[in-house]
């Protein structure tokens, strides 16, 4: 028996290599092996604990850029916060000084 030529072709699942096995003195392919990747040579209960550390890898990694979101929204808004006191203080010093002018011009109308 011998490996045709050395070509592989994907197995119908796609996922495997083939390889077909031919006797010395037959052209016709007697049985196909297929070759299994080291993932699937795994026990079930291996590959269900490398989905879990899977799964859990990717919903850290989606937490940490949700977080990262929610840092730069926060960030926006205390920014926005902060430019508001700046105008209300600004409005706050205009209106007394108003206040006062007007107190100063009631007061010498009253003398």
């Amino acid at each position: 028996w011998k490996v045709q030529g050395g070509e592989t072709n994907l197995s119908a699942t796609g996922d495997l290599p083939a390889y077909q096995l031919r006797s010395p003195n037959s052209s016709l392919a007697q049985s196909i092996v297929m070759a299994a990747s080291p993932g699937a040579m795994q026990s079930p209960s291996s590959q269900h604990a490398e989905e879990i550390t899977r799964k859990r890898e990717v919903r850290l990694m989606k937490n940490r850029e949700a977080a990262r979101e929610c840092r730069r929204k926060k960030k926006e808004y205390v920014k926005c916060l902060e430019n508001r006191v700046a105008v209300l203080e600004n409005q706050n010093k205009t209106l007394i000084e108003e206040l006062k002018a007007l107190k100063d011009i009631y007061c010498h109308k009253a003398e």
